[in-house]
């Protein structure tokens, strides 16, 4: 049946507030981590370290842009030396990539003040430093930062099968991630990304998230993404049956709800939609 004027110019204004609410919540970081403050240090010290890490931090900008929303940096000399990684979700634009970076490049300077170690999290990025290289290398302590964040209360009809329709949702999206970790889709953004749809009930559908560091190769990333679902699951911070949930660490992160919050992909694995457009709509 066709839509009234009335009716499509409220789906219209409905379509672009959420696309703005959206946009929003992607520029507000979920989560971050930060070592001593850098301003502890003595001025000639102070300097190149700051100097350092901003070079880094710039780079990872550049780089990622230019590949698929993935880089890898390091820049200073002696007790000076900083080395970052960036890395943007792999559905998201080279637009949304770029201005989720730009943010956290600056968010990271004003929340961690050039301490020595620094990771934040937003929904469409996610950037860190630190002057030991952990570039390539999987953090498996026992007691390793991350955040298990619960999006939304838990499900009130039969908790335990809802759990179980999530843990299966997550085992397929985890094995898609790890299957393509440092494949040759990584040029498009998509390696180490596995999404899934998965039937709950008729009117109910689990969609999780999965995805690596591109840095890592398929045996630590699909450890990683292990943990990670473990977290969401058994973590003193679990989960629970909540309808929607997330966890994320410095190597890999997980996610799932009941509505479609990640975007579709072309045939090449490149995002099909660019949110940073909605930033244009003006209302009068």
């Amino acid at each position: 049946m066709a839509l009234s004027k009335r009716s499509h110019r409220c789906l219209v204004l409905l379509l672009v507030s959420l696309a703005l609410l959206q946009l929003g919540m992607a520029m507000d970081s979920i989560g971050g981590y930060c070592s001593e403050s850098g301003t502890d240090y003595n001025e000639i010290n102070g300097k190149a370290r700051r100097r350092s890490i901003n070079s880094v931090l710039s780079d990872l900008v550049a780089k990622a842009g230019s590949n698929g929303g993935f880089a890898t940096s390091s820049a200073g000399k002696g007790n000076n030396v900083f080395y970052g990684l960036a890395q943007c979700r792999g559905d998201v634009s080279a637009s949304d990539c770029a201005a989720c970076l730009a943010e956290a490049a600056n968010q990271t300077v004003s929340f961690c003040r050039y301490g020595s170690d620094s990771r934040l999290w937003f929904d469409h990025c996610f950037m860190r430093y630190n002057n030991a290289n952990f570039i390539g290398q999987l953090d498996t302590r026992a007691d390793a930062f991350s955040l298990t964040i619960k999006t939304h209360e838990d499900i009130a009809d039969n908790p335990k099968a809802f759990q179980k329709a999530v843990g299966k949702a997550m085992g397929k999206a985890t094995a898609q991630a790890a299957a393509t970790a440092q494949a040759a889709a990584a040029v498009a953004g998509s390696a180490g990304l596995g999404r899934v749809k998965e039937r709950y009930t008729p009117f109910m559908s689990i969609y999780g998230l999965a995805q690596c560091t591109r840095d890592l190769a398929p045996l630590p990333c699909a450890q990683c993404l292990s943990k990670a679902v473990f977290n969401l699951e058994f973590d003193a911070v679990s989960c629970g049956a909540a309808q929607g949930c997330m966890t994320l660490s410095s190597s890999c992160w997980v996610r799932y709800e009941i509505y479609p919050f990640y975007f579709p992909l072309e045939a090449g694995g490149r995002a099909t939609i660019d949110m940073t457009k909605y930033t244009k709509v003006v209302a009068h």
